[in-house]
């Protein structure tokens, strides 16, 4: 599966972002999709999952200002960042997580920038 992250970019305080990432297959199988992100000097940390039937998890740090959210009809997930807060900069990676026989693979998209400031 290959991934494709968008939707990144320089946004103030307080404003809106929504995050995409197109697969290159049909994602109904995917067990579990997520965004991470990772800051400067930081490790890489979970933002939001979205798992097949639609249940999700979040951070404690974007709930309430995070949606997470999959389209299998468009292979897509989503990320719509409200209420953006100057420490949510950081390049932010997708994730795709598939349970076949034999085992599990991850699947990585590239990477999208998201930039919060004045």
């Amino acid at each position: 599966v290959q991934l494709q992250a968008s939707g990144g970019g320089l946004v103030q305080p307080g404003g809106s972002l929504r995050l995409s990432c197109a697969a290159s297959e049909s994602i109904l199988r995917i067990s579990a999709m997520t965004w991470y992100r990772q800051a400067p000097g930081k490790e890489r940390e979970l933002v939001a999952r979205v798992g097949r039937s639609g249940t999700t998890v979040y951070a404690d740090s974007v709930k309430g200002r995070f949606t997470i959210s999959r389209d299998n009809a468009k292979n897509t997930l989503y990320l719509q960042m409200d209420s953006l807060k100057p420490e949510d900069s950081a390049v932010y990676y997708c994730n795709a997580h598939k349970v076949m026989v034999g085992g599990a693979v991850d699947y990585w998209g590239q990477g999208t920038l998201v930039t919060v400031s004045s």
